[in-house]
């Protein structure tokens, strides 16, 4: 990461953890890939810091998956999101979109066509943080595959890097609860069975970090970025439900209470992997190598 980089990710970490949506507008979070001519991997680390913060709000949807997408068609909506007064979410499969409850437009991007509409019925999920909802596609966006494409592959990659943020919370909470939890006159952190599960869902995260930053630069050059996008899906939802794993079994009972924290990320990380689909994109990824021929 570049130092400007490095600084924006810095900068947003004290709105996202106050859900500033205003502070991020006025720092530029919505207008970064618009107006201040920024690019993916300029926005990647952002989005995990929204990861690591849990932000009930359609930050990732609106800033790197709408706005881009609505300037480059030069629709009209793209400069009242760009400033933050138009907030997007994006639609999952079967319409279910996380956020829809606090956003004022639905983007759907299925069958090679983006669609935007308005609200529908709301949703039980996992994570009732996601105030979703089940909306229904509405007028045509555009249909042109490239567009669509990008549209669909930076929403996915949004999903990984706040994956990636969500692991690295889930680890920081179970590294501070060891140190400070005691057994038989020792911190439990000292214990060789703890410390070998939480490295491993480090080097997990660690792994999942730079294939998501490859990604966001595969979709930023206009390179095939398919596979790039699959693989750093299929990491980080790996990363981020191995460190969910790790952090409930460190923390004991207590990681299993809803007056504990933990839970906030952990149903936050289960129900973004489930929406990126990572089963279908490993499967994807084996017949890209050849590991597996199409329709078997």
């Amino acid at each position: 990461m570049t130092e400007d980089q490095t600084a924006l990710r810095d900068a947003v970490r004290a709105p996202l953890a106050a859900g500033g949506w205003s502070t991020l507008a006025d720092l530029g979070v919505f207008a970064a890939m618009a107006d201040l001519g920024l690019d993916e991997t300029d926005l990647v680390p952002v989005l995990e810091e929204v990861g690591y913060a849990a932000v009930a709000l359609p930050v990732t949807a609106t800033a790197f998956v709408a706005v881009p997408l609505l300037a480059a068609l030069d629709d009209d909506r793209a400069a009242a999101a760009a400033t933050g007064s138009l907030r997007i979410a994006v639609a999952g499969p079967g319409g279910l979109t996380p956020f829809g409850g606090h956003a004022d437009l639905v983007l759907h991007l299925d069958g090679g066509v983006a669609r935007i509409g308005g609200l529908s019925t709301a949703a039980s999920t996992v994570d009732t943080s996601l105030d979703a909802v089940v909306s229904m596609a509405a007028g045509v966006l555009t249909d042109d595959p490239a567009l669509v494409e990008a549209a669909a592959g930076r929403a996915a990659l949004g999903h990984a890097a706040e994956l990636v943020g969500l692991g690295r919370r889930m680890l920081d909470l179970t590294v501070g609860y060891v140190q400070q939890r005691y057994q038989f006159g020792a911190p439990v952190g000292s214990f060789q069975a703890v410390k070998h599960q939480l490295a491993d869902a480090y080097l997990g995260l660690e792994f999942a970090r730079p294939a998501v930053l490859a990604a966001a630069w595969a979709l930023q050059e206009g390179a095939d970025a398919g596979p790039a996008v699959d693989g750093a899906v299929v990491l980080a939802a790996d990363a981020a439900h191995a460190a969910s794993r790790a952090a409930i079994q460190c923390h004991g009972a207590i990681g299993y209470t809803v007056e504990y924290e933990l839970h906030r990320f952990a149903k936050r990380a289960w129900a973004l992997a489930a929406l990126a689909g990572p089963g279908d994109r490993l499967a994807a990824l084996a017949t890209t190598i050849g590991l597996k021929e199409q329709g078997t």
